[in-house]
């Protein structure tokens, strides 16, 4: 069975996202920072948050839900479905065994995986492991599904602002539209406390936002370092960001995006690509390039010129892949993805034949580089196809935009009612749409109950009980 699986990848996405959002630029003037400090300073737009009747299970249901039926796939025919988020519900029992009410309606409990776990990373490793299910002889033909699901919320402070909410669903089989190019993949993992979630009594992070940074650009060296290597050892050639059409980055915020980029034009600098650099970017960067590693992390001389010489090149590279991370936020484990969905949106019409470049980054630290190849793939699974289905401009112009002091009214309700039980939601679906999830109340014994809009009707609740 395995030897018939080629050209595995992604066969379809969908997107969800909560409908209520707030502007950056409202949240700048509500706490008292300078004008641009998140627009400009951080390069986000809007950020979407869950209210108390939204949450990464709901989420979950919804998108997944909504893959089936936009694509007419038969829940039966899923084999293995992963799901990655950081976002911690249940200390024990993972989200997907709450996915697994959308199969048991069909009869089909013969499904494998679990959740993977760690920071923002945690939807890279489940697309690897549905991936290297359809790869493996382990494969019985069925397909694989991958969601990531997160809640992005901070404590009040500097990093509030770089919080989001989505879910995103993939399909994984064979013959896929986004294939994946498994022999170039580089990773570096290392242990570092730049992000974690000790306090299991709060849904807040601890922080070290410097730190946290470092280590990014330092993942981000290693990793490209590695994908280089492998891909010259494989097509005898030096690899530079000229072969790829596209970076997608794990997007925490818009700045760091740009400034990963211009080090990855700093790196092909440093490894004399002449395919990237020119003779003008090569003498503005000539001074920098005796800079030890930890030098070069902390110049913000170098910091600066480098997003100077990458900058046309991140536009043509980069931008398109920047719509949805600007508009919703960090999603964690759907960030990455969510970025991979702008470039869909924005670009599908030219894609086929070309790479797009991925890199995945937890904080902890685990992080990836690794590559697709586009298709041109087949209805269903074409990329016009999935661009119509994700219908990512309508989702966006649908939100409605709350004021920031109804966002922290909300965040305190969240902050109450975390860990909580025995407490009835509001059950106000005015702003979600048809088919979307909701959570209706948390019983006495902790236990979590969702009912679906519906039209005009709403369906039988779902629950962990039924």
């Amino acid at each position: 069975m395995a030897s018939e699986a080629k050209d595995v990848g992604i066969l379809a996405m969908d997107i969800y996202f909560p409908p209520s959002c707030v502007l950056q630029e409202e949240l700048e003037t509500h706490d008292g920072v300078s004008k641009g400090k998140y627009t400009i300073g951080l390069g986000q737009e809007n950020m979407a948050f869950c209210t108390e009747v939204e949450d990464v299970i709901s989420m979950s249901l919804t998108v997944v839900k909504s893959l089936l039926k936009n694509y007419n796939i038969d829940p039966k025919c899923i084999g293995r479905l992963e799901v990655g988020s950081e976002t911690v519900i249940d200390k024990s029992k993972s989200i997907k065994t709450w996915l697994m009410q959308i199969f048991e309606e069909s009869g089909n409990t013969d499904i494998e995986g679990v959740d993977s776990s760690n920071a923002c990373y945690g939807g890279t490793a489940a697309l690897f492991n549905c991936v290297n299910w359809v790869e493996s002889n382990s494969w019985d033909g069925r397909y694989g599904l991958v969601v990531c699901t997160d809640s992005a919320v901070y404590a009040e402070g500097p990093a509030r602002p770089t919080g989001g909410a989505a879910a995103i669903a993939m399909l994984i089989g064979p013959n896929a539209p986004i294939s994946f190019e498994s022999k170039y993949r580089g990773s570096h993992m290392a242990h570092v406390y730049d992000f974690y979630k000790p306090d299991l009594a709060s849904e807040y992070p601890v922080v070290d936002g410097k730190l946290s940074q470092t280590c990014y650009l330092m993942a981000l060296d290693s990793c490209y370092n590695v994908f280089c290597k492998k891909y010259e050892k494989h097509e005898g050639k030096q690899f530079s960001i000229f072969d790829a059409d596209y970076v997608v980055f794990h997007s925490p915020y818009n700045k760091l995006v740009q400034k990963s980029f211009a080090r990855l034009y700093y790196n092909d600098f440093l490894r004399n690509c002449s395919s990237t650099v020119d003779e003008e970017s090569r003498e503005k960067l000539a001074p920098y390039a005796g800079l030890s590693s930890e030098e070069s992390y902390q110049s913000r001389d170098l910091e600066k010129a480098s997003q100077q010489v990458a900058k046309n090149l991140y536009e043509s590279k980069v931008q398109p892949t920047t719509l949805i991370p600007k508009q919703v936020g960090n999603m964690y484990t759907a960030s990455l993805y969510a970025a991979l969905a702008s470039v869909i949106h924005n670009r599908h019409e030219t894609l086929a034949g070309q790479r797009i470049v991925m890199f995945s980054y937890g904080s902890g630290l685990t992080s990836t580089m690794f590559s697709f190849k586009i298709n041109e793939g087949h209805h269903p699974f074409s990329l016009l196809n999935i661009a119509n289905i994700m219908d990512v401009s309508k989702k966006l112009k649908a939100r409605h935009v709350v004021p920031p002091k109804k966002f922290i009214e909300v965040l305190k309700l969240m902050e109450h009612r975390y860990g909580a039980k025995d407490f009835v939601t509001s059950q106000d679906t005015s702003l979600l749409s048809v088919g979307t999830y909701y959570l209706t109340h948390v019983d006495s014994k902790y236990r979590r109950f969702y009912d679906v809009k519906g039209d005009g009707v709403t369906t039988t609740a779902m629950s962990n009980g039924h």
